[in-house]
C-alpha cells in the first residue's frame, strides 16, 4: 500500500491550516454581521457597503476575549488578510492598520478567490455535513490498535457511500475524490501513514467543521493536528444532537448563544467547477453555514390564499429579484404552500442584498409559475437550478 511522502504530508498540513483559517474567518464574519459591526458606511461622499472600521474591530476583539491586547488583534487580522479573507475596501493598504480605515470580508463583495483548493475544501465540508446529518452514518468512533478515533470510516465504506449517494459516478472517481480530500488535509489515515484507498483501511475527517474556533488558534500554524482532534466545543455552530425538523442555518450571537433560523442554502460548486471536474458532483449540496434542525413558527400574521393575492385591487405588488448565489448559497428559506412565503433571510447573504424580505410570497422561480406548489418543490427547483436565481415575489403594500 502506498505510503505518504513527507512532501505530501507537508502539503496536507498546509492545506489543513488554510481550511482552519477560512472556517475561523467565516465564523468571525457571521458574528460581526450579527453584532452590526459590518454595515454600510459613508466616507468622503461615497458609501462603502458591508465593511467595518479596523479600530472598532480591534476594540471588539479585546472586549469579546478573542485577543488579549491590540497587538495580538492586529496580528490576527493580518493573518486573515494574508489568506485573502479580508482586504482594505480600496486595496490601498496591504497590511492591517489599527486605525479608522475601512476593511471588508472578501466574501461580502464577491472577491474571495475560488481556487481549486477552496472548491475542494467546500466540497469536503458539504460531504461532512451530509454524513453527520444522516442516521446510521459511516462516521463513528472506531478503534484500531487500542486507540479510538473520532469521525472515522473505512475507505471502502466511503467509496460505497459516495457512489450510492450520487457524489461520484463510479468507484474510480470516488477514490480520486477521496485522494483529493486527503491531499487537502480534510481527511487523513488515522496514523497518517497511507494515502486514500478503496480498502478496509481506517481514515477520519481531520477537520471538525462543527467546532467553534478561537481566533488566537490562527497564530500557531503547528497546532492544527491537536485542534482538529479536540472534542466539539460547547460553542459549536450547531446542535450536536438535533431534533427532527427542517434544515436551517445558524448565526453566532456576541453572547455566544446560538440564534437558529430556518434556511435553504446551496453550494454553487457545480457552476464554479464545471461539469467535467471529477471532484465535484452535479448534485446540489447543502453547505456553509452548518446545518441544524428546528421547526419554526410561520412569520405570517395570518394565512393568505392565492385568490387573495391575485384578486383585482389586492394590496400586493410584484417585484423581480435577481440573486447571484455565492460559494455558500443564496441565504433565504421558503416555507408554506399554495402560496409559499419567505420565512427567513440571512442578513449577510445574496438574497438580502437583492431586496428579499420575510413575508414576501413566491410568484415564480426562473420564469416558472409556482403559486400552486409547496415549499419542498420550490426548494428543489431552486437548488437544482442555475447559480443566478430570478424570482418574482408578491409583497404587501404598506
Amino acid at each position: 500500500m502506498e505510503s505518504l511522502s513527507n512532501s505530501l504530508k507537508k502539503k496536507a498540513t498546509e492545506q489543513h491550516y488554510r481550511a482552519e483559517v477560512m472556517i475561523a474567518g467565516e465564523q468571525l464574519r457571521l458574528r460581526l454581521h450579527d453584532g452590526k459591526l459590518i454595515k454600510d458606511r459613508r466616507y468622503h461622499l461615497r458609501t462603502y457597503p458591508n465593511c467595518f472600521v479596523a479600530k472598532e474591530l480591534t476594540d471588539w476583539l479585546i472586549d469579546h476575549k478573542e485577543a488579549p491586547d491590540r497587538e495580538t488583534g492586529i496580528r490576527l487580522m493580518q493573518k486573515l488578510m494574508d489568506h485573502y479573507i479580508i482586504h482594505h475596501v480600496c486595496d490601498e493598504h496591504s497590511d492591517y492598520k489599527d486605525a479608522k480605515l475601512l476593511y471588508r470580508f472578501r466574501k461580502d463583495d464577491g472577491t474571495f478567490p475560488l481556487s481549486k483548493d477552496v472548491k475542494v475544501f467546500v466540497r469536503g465540508q458539504s460531504l461532512y455535513e451530509k454524513l453527520v446529518s444522516v442516521e446510521e452514518s459511516i462516521l463513528r468512533v472506531r478503534e484500531e490498535n487500542s486507540v479510538k478515533y473520532q469521525r472515522a470510516f473505512l475507505g471502502c465504506e466511503m467509496i460505497d457511500w459516495l457512489v450510492q449517494e450520487g457524489e461520484a459516478e463510479n468507484r474510480k472517481e470516488a477514490m480520486e475524490l477521496g485522494r483529493a480530500l486527503l491531499e487537502h488535509g480534510i481527511i487523513q489515515h488515522v496514523s497518517n501513514r497511507h494515502h486514500f484507498f478503496d480498502s478496509d483501511t481506517l481514515y477520519q475527517f481531520w477537520i471538525n467543521f462543527r467546532r467553534r474556533r478561537r481566533l488566537t488558534e490562527l497564530l500557531n500554524e503547528n497546532s492544527s493536528r491537536a485542534l482538529s482532534e479536540s472534542p466539539d466545543s460547547p460553542f459549536c455552530l450547531r446542535k450536536l444532537n438535533p431534533d427532527p425538523g427542517n434544515t436551517s442555518f445558524l448565526s453566532v450571537q456576541t453572547n455566544k448563544e446560538i440564534k437558529i433560523v430556518s434556511a435553504v442554502r446551496r453550494s454553487s460548486i457545480t457552476s464554479l467547477a464545471g461539469n467535467n471536474n471529477p471532484y465535484f458532483s452535479a448534485a446540489p449540496t447543502l453547505v456553509f453555514p452548518p446545518v441544524a434542525e428546528c421547526n419554526p413558527k410561520s412569520v405570517l400574521k395570518r394565512p393568505v390564499t392565492n385568490e387573495e393575492l391575485l384578486s383585482p385591487g389586492a394590496p400586493y405588488i410584484k417585484k423581480t429579484l435577481t440573486i447571484v448565489g455565492d460559494a455558500v448559497g443564496w441565504g433565504f428559506v421558503v416555507r408554506g404552500g399554495r402560496p409559499c412565503h419567505i420565512q427567513a433571510v440571512d442578513p449577510g447573504g445574496p438574497a438580502a442584498a437583492a431586496g428579499m424580505k420575510v413575508c414576501q410570497f413566491v410568484f415564480s422561480v426562473n420564469g416558472m409559475y409556482v403559486l400552486h406548489l409547496d415549499y419542498q418543490t420550490i426548494s428543489s427547483l431552486i437548488m437544482t437550478g442555475p447559480r443566478t436565481l430570478v424570482m418574482e415575489v408578491m409583497e404587501a403594500v404598506e
